[in-house]
Parts: C-alpha cells; sequence; structure tokens
C-alpha cells in the first residue's frame, strides 16, 4: 500500500467507473468517486471541492468518465479540472487531451488531418447540401456531435428528405458519413500511454446496421496485422491520452476509422482481450506520479 491520494472521476455505481476505483483502493488503500456534477470551483479561493475535499490537494485524478451523456456542458466539466491540474495534481488523461475528442467534428478534423482514413464525410447546417450529399453516398449516417455508443445516430437512405428534415430540427450541425459495409463488425484497438495494448472485436448481434453493444453486439478477441495496428497508433497520437481506443473497421476500400475514443472500454479490454484495464490503467498512474 501507498499512500497515494487518487480520485476516480466519473459515474458513481457504473461498473467501470467502480471497477477503476477498486483497482485504486487495491493499490493504494485510498477509495474516492468523484462525480462532476457535485463538484465546485472557487476560483477566489482557488480550490476544487467534491464532499467537503479540496482536490487540488490529490496527487492525482483518473477521468473514467466525465459525464452519462455528451453535451457541450461537458467541455465545462473539463475545464474546472484545468485548476486542478494547474496547481500540480496530474490528471489522466489531461482535459486539454479529451476536449479535442468530445465533439465528433474535432475528433474528425484532427483525423483527417493527420492523413487517417475514414468514411467520406460531410457536415453542413444546409438541408440542401445534406441531401445532395446523401444522393452521393447513396445511404448515410447522420450523426450527432456530442453522443456515444451510436446514441441519437439515424441511417437515411438516399431522396428521404424528410428524416432529414426531422434530423435537423435536432441538430442544427448535420454530420454525414457515408454508410460503409462492416461485415457484421468493427475494432477496438487499445492503447495505454500510445503503446499498443490488445484489439478487441465488436460483432453485430442483430440485423442492425451498427455493431455497437448498447445495440446488441457482442465483444470477441481479434488479433490484428502490423499494418493495422500502425494505422490505429497514428490515429490516437495527436491526442496524447492516457488510455483510449480507436474505432476500427475492415471495408471492401481497406480499413477506415471512425473516431478515437476519449476514454475508452473497459469492458471491451476484459471480454475481448481477457485483459483487466483498471488495474493496468492504475499501475501506469501509479508509475507516473512516483517517478
Amino acid at each position: 500500500m501507498t499512500e497515494l491520494k487518487i480520485g476516480v472521476i466519473g459515474i458513481p455505481g457504473k461498473w467501470s467507473t467502480e471497477a477503476l476505483a477498486d483497482a485504486v483502493e487495491a493499490k493504494t488503500g485510498f477509495r474516492r468517486v468523484i462525480d462532476m456534477g457535485a463538484v465546485a470551483l472557487d476560483l477566489d479561493q482557488g480550490r476544487l471541492m467534491h464532499a467537503g475535499e479540496d482536490l487540488c490537494t490529490y496527487d492525482a485524478l483518473i477521468i473514467k468518465k466525465i459525464s452519462e451523456i455528451y453535451s457541450p456542458e461537458v467541455l465545462d466539466r473539463l475545464e474546472l479540472l484545468r485548476l486542478a491540474e494547474a496547481k500540480g495534481v496530474k490528471v489522466f488523461s489531461r482535459p486539454e487531451a479529451i476536449i479535442r475528442l468530445i465533439d465528433r467534428l474535432a475528433c474528425t478534423v484532427s483525423l483527417r488531418m493527420a492523413d487517417i482514413p475514414m468514411p467520406r464525410t460531410v457536415v453542413t447546417e444546409d438541408k440542401a447540401a445534406a441531401l445532395a450529399a446523401v444522393n452521393d453516398f447513396g445511404s448515410a449516417v447522420f450523426k450527432p456531435l456530442y453522443s456515444t455508443k451510436a446514441r441519437g445516430m439515424t441511417l437515411i437512405d438516399a431522396g428521404d428528405s424528410a428524416a432529414i428534415d426531422a434530423f435537423s430540427a435536432e441538430h442544427q450541425v448535420m454530420y454525414i458519413q457515408e454508410k460503409l459495409d462492416l461485415s457484421g463488425q468493427d475494432l477496438g484497438m487499445v492503447f495505454l500511454n500510445g503503446e499498443y495494448l490488445c484489439t478487441y472485436a465488436r460483432v453485430s448481434g442483430s440485423d442492425t446496421w451498427n455493431t455497437t453493444i448498447h445495440a446488441g453486439g457482442k465483444y470477441a478477441p481479434f488479433e490484428p496485422d502490423a499494418a493495422l495496428i500502425e494505422l490505429a497508433r497514428r490515429a490516437q497520437a495527436p491526442f496524447g491520452l492516457s488510455f483510449t481506443t480507436v474505432d476500427v473497421a475492415l471495408t471492401d476500400q481497406g480499413p477506415i476509422v471512425f473516431e478515437v475514443s476519449a476514454f475508452g472500454g473497459f469492458r471491451g479490454v476484459r471480454d475481448g482481450c481477457g485483459l483487466d484495464a483498471a488495474a493496468l490503467v492504475t499501475d501506469h498512474v501509479i508509475a507516473e506520479i512516483t517517478q
């Protein structure tokens, strides 16, 4: 046991949050799960308070989940953590790194600037331009800029202007991505501190167009070749995350990257790779703050 104070930022009661808190407690004897909705920033006093404790006095904070649902407000929660970081608290991953991934468009632009292959994508507020893109693609997935696990995503076929109108009514900016044949699976390629860890597959559990576990998919082992690992490594490199999963699909046009996860999937690592991500992340954090 050490005397380190490492807090876990996440959703109380959620499996991955509690698993990480358990791993930290097993290594340090200290346990604190921090719900960012219960944190108060006092700029005059230079304190970030949670349940009577100043998080700026901690040795480290590990961000497992910043919110149950992604939204622009999540960016504000990350801004709060920048004070703790300025006070010398090591935060994993750094708030500035995560901020670049919460907004799907920011992630996409960074990936394309790094010359990472992705599905053809159009982003617009104009419904006529959106219809033209769908007609060009034949079928497209409309994605909210802030979402996880395919929530809010809508499959729209060519000519369906009514569906575009409905999506536009809820999302001013339309992120439109060509639908590709994923052959019933996509991959989660996992990295710890920029180093490749393992890969798991998400296999569709039904005739749904997406493979997420939220939509009934299942995890399975997968062994990528060296070229695929290098592609995923290049995709995650610009973000500098402590722990992440790169979402990759194998198509008849070659491998493509959908996104880089701000937080990574612990359950996929466990069920698909047979590894304990919580323990591995905890070991990495302790090594970083005690070296």
